[in-house]
């Protein structure tokens, strides 16, 4: 631990200048997937890491340690450490291993798949016969706790689950563009992702985007919220 520390210390040198740090507190805590917050209080820093990251390679965790520092300070990441923990946090060990996390110490919220305008059970096995070929799996489905204003609909992968926002369950929305978002969720589970030449995680690529315009009233989903939908969900 005491090693970790100096590493924090030493971002806060490069960093920082001369800012004055009269204690270091790091501690590794069992978050339900890869998260690390640091903070800073009279003076005295406050780290916890995610405890998947406690046997990563020194030059991983001196690479966490500017990230952090950096973000807590409102500077510029270092293009080096940026680019050393981004490779570490993608590599199939660690997201296996953040999943695995997730799945047994997070908690999913789930309400029903039945609305009171649209059940989305029905709606996937439609697409998934229309679509798939009937080849999915089915996952939990199920309409979201409130009423969203950004989030659509979102896929799991963690939990199998797929979300769509309750504000879709109106009279109001047409029945073929909450079709169209159950099936932009469903595609999440059979496209995968891409990562750009800079490591970062591509989730709507071409590949996706050219799968999602298959959909049969694709044209009319998307005119129909661009016209429509801000002015639906004031």
């Amino acid at each position: 631990m005491t090693d970790v520390k100096k590493l924090f210390i030493d971002a806060f040198h490069h960093l920082g200048g001369n800012r004055l740090l009269t204690t270091v507190k790091v501690c590794f805590y069992p978050y339900a997937g890869l998260r690390h917050t640091i903070r800073l209080r009279s003076g005295q820093v406050y780290v916890s890491l995610s405890d998947i990251c406690k046997d990563s390679p020194p030059e991983v965790m001196r690479s966490l340690a500017f990230v952090l520092v950096a973000r807590l300070l409102g500077k510029k990441i270092p293009a080096v450490h940026d680019r050393v923990y981004r490779e570490y946090s993608l590599t199939p060990e660690l997201m296996r291993s953040s999943d695995i996390a997730r799945r047994n110490r997070g908690r999913k919220m789930i309400s029903t798949s039945r609305g009171n305008v649209y059940d989305l059970d029905k709606i996937f096995n439609k697409l998934n016969r229309n679509y798939f070929a009937s080849s999915l799996e089915k996952p939990t489905l199920t309409w979201s706790q409130r009423k969203t204003r950004s989030i659509l609909g979102h896929h799991d992968r963690v939990y199998e689950t797929i979300t769509i926002s309750k504000s879709l369950d109106s009279k109001q929305v047409p029945d073929w563009f909450v079709e169209f978002i159950v099936y932009h969720e469903m595609l999440h589970s059979v496209v995968p992702d891409e990562f750009d030449e800079n490591g970062r995680r591509l989730v709507h690529h071409e590949n996706f985007l050219k799968k999602e315009r298959k959909f049969r009233f694709y044209r009319r989903a998307k005119k129909w919220e661009e016209e429509n939908l801000a002015r639906f969900l004031r």
